[in-house]
C-alpha cells in the first residue's frame, strides 16, 4: 500500500491551504507471480563443455595431421616405381592399339583396290585379244596393249599373292583386340591393387610377344604367307611356371583351399583333353585345307595371266589357238583372282591361326595354374574356372557336364562327340 499526500497548488491562498489539506490514500494491488525453481545446469553445462573441448581436440589433431605431417602424406600418395613403370606400358599398349588399328584399316583398303584393279585390268586385256581375234587381221596395237595389260597384271597377282593383304589386315585386327584385351587388363590391376614388380615384367613379356606375333612392318618382319605346315599363332609369353614347392598332403589341404578341390583340378584336366583332341585338332585341319586351297589359287592366278600375255602376242597371225588361249585364261585369272582375294582365303587361312592359337593359351594358362603345387598361391578357383567358362562359351553348370561327359567317354574308351567351345 502506498500513500501519496497532495497539496493545492502554490497560488492558493493561505485561509484556504489549510482547510483543503488533506491526505489522499491510495492501495495498489501487484498480483503475486508464482515462484520458478531453476533446475540444477551444472551436469549439463559440464557436458556441454566437454563436447566443446573434444572438438577442439579433434581439430587440433587434423590439423597437426594437415599441416604438420604435410611431408608423410606427400610421400605417401606418390606413385611406387612399379606404378610409373605400368603407366608407360600403357600408354604404350594405347599407341600401338591406334597404329595396328589404322594399319590395318590401310591393308584392307590395298586388297579392295588390288583385287578391283587387277580384275579391271585382265577383263580388259581379254577384251582387247578377243576384239583382236575377230578381226581377222592382227593388230598391232591391240597385240601390244593386251600384252602389256596382261604383264602388268601377272607382276602385280605376284606382289599381292606374296604379301596377302587380307591375310595382312587380319593379322592386325586380331593385334589391335589382343592390344584392347592387354589394355583392359592392365586397367584392371590399377582397379584393383597397387602394381608390383611382377606385374611389370609380365606386362612387358606380353607386349614383346603380341609385337613378334604380329610385326607391322612389311619387309624383313613380315610373317611367312605359305609356310610348309600350319602352325598355330602364338602370342604370348610360353614360360609354364612349375612349382618348386612340394604338394602338401590332402589332410593338410582340405576340400576347398582358395576355391580349389581336388574335383577342380580333375575337371580343369578334362577340360584340357577336350580342347586339345576336339577343337585344337579341328582347326589344325581346316587350317591346313585353308593353306593348301591358297598356295594351289596363289600360283594358278599368275601363271594365267602369263599364259594370257604369251597368247595375245601371237593373235591374229593365223593361229586360233593364241587368241583361244589368251581369251580363256584371261577371264579364268579374273575369276581365280575374284575366288582367292574376293573370299579372302589368306584370312580365313589366319582366322584359323588365331583359333588354334587361342585354344592353346587356353591349354598353356590351365597347365600353368595346376603346374603350381600350392593351391593358396593359385588364382582363385571359383574365379578361374569362370574364367575358363566364359572363353569357351558356356557356364560354369555346362562346364561341369563337359568335363563329366569327357571322364565317361574316355573311360569307355571312346572319343567325345562333343566340342568344347561354343564361340566358334
Amino acid at each position: 500500500m502506498a500513500s501519496l499526500q497532495t497539496s493545492s497548488p502554490v497560488f492558493s491562498s493561505p485561509s484556504r491551504r489549510s482547510s483543503s489539506n488533506r491526505t489522499i490514500n491510495a492501495a495498489i494491488h501487484v498480483r503475486k507471480l508464482p515462484r520458478v525453481r531453476f533446475a540444477d545446469l551444472k551436469p549439463t553445462t559440464k557436458l556441454v563443455l566437454e563436447g566443446l573441448q573434444l572438438k577442439e581436440q579433434v581439430l587440433k589433431h587434423e590439423n597437426t595431421d594437415l599441416y604438420g605431417n604435410n611431408h608423410s602424406a606427400a610421400a605417401a600418395a606418390a606413385p611406387t616405381a612399379s606404378t610409373t613403370q605400368l603407366y608407360a606400358l600403357l600408354e604404350a599398349v594405347a599407341d600401338r592399339v591406334e597404329m595396328h588399328a589404322n594399319i590395318g584399316e590401310q591393308r584392307n583398303n590395298w586388297n579392295a583396290l588390288l583385287l578391283s584393279s587387277i580384275n579391271m585390268i585382265t577383263l580388259s586385256a581379254s577384251l582387247m585379244a578377243g576384239v583382236n581375234a575377230a578381226a581377222g587381221t592382227s593388230v598391232l596395237a591391240l597385240n601390244i596393249s593386251s600384252a602389256i595389260l596382261f604383264s602388268a597384271a601377272t607382276g602385280m597377282l605376284l606382289i599381292m599373292n606374296k604379301i596377302q593383304p587380307s591375310q595382312l589386315a587380319e593379322e592386325q585386327r586380331n593385334a589391335t583386340r589382343l592390344f584392347r584385351q592387354l589394355q583392359s587388363e592392365i586397367e584392371t590391376v590399377f582397379a584393383l591393387r597397387d602394381p608390383t614388380e611382377k606385374d611389370v615384367k609380365e606386362t612387358m613379356e606380353k607386349v614383346l610377344a603380341l609385337d613378334k606375333a604380329y610385326p607391322l612392318p612389311l619387309l624383313g618382319a613380315m610373317l611367312e604367307k605359305f609356310p610348309k605346315k600350319f602352325e598355330p599363332a602364338v602370342w604370348w609369353p610360353r614360360n609354364v611356371v612349375q612349382s618348386q614347392n612340394p604338394r602338401k598332403p590332402k589332410s593338410q589341404m582340405g576340400n576347398n583351399v582358395n576355391g580349389w578341390s581336388e574335383e577342380l583340378e580333375s575337371e580343369m584336366r578334362e577340360i584340357i583333353q577336350v580342347v586339345k583332341n576336339k577343337d585344337i585338332e579341328d582347326y589344325e585341319r581346316l587350317g591346313s585345307l585353308a593353306l593348301k586351297t591358297n598356295k594351289i589359287l596363289a600360283v594358278s592366278g599368275p601363271v594365267l595371266t602369263g599364259i594370257a600375255a604369251v597368247g595375245s602376242a601371237f593373235v591374229g597371225h593365223g593361229s586360233a589357238t593364241a587368241a583361244v588361249a589368251a581369251v580363256a585364261a584371261g577371264s579364268l585369272a579374273s575369276a581365280v583372282n575374284a575366288f582367292q582375294h574376293g573370299v579372302q582365303v589368306g584370312m580365313v587361312f589366319e582366322m584359323y591361326r588365331n583359333c588354334a592359337g587361342f585354344f592353346n593359351r587356353l591349354e598353356d594358362s590351365i597347365e600353368a595354374t595346376l603346374g603350381e603345387q600350392d593351391w593358396e598361391k593359385r588364382e582363385n578357383g571359383v574365379v578361374f574356372a569362370m574364367k575358363v567358362a566364359m572363353q569357351l562359351g558356356r557356364s560354369l553348370e555346362q562346364l561341369r557336364e563337359l568335363a563329366s561327359k569327357s571322364a565317361l567317354y574316355r573311360s569307355n574308351g571312346e572319343p567325345i562327340d562333343e566340342f568344347g567351345c561354343k564361340l566358334f
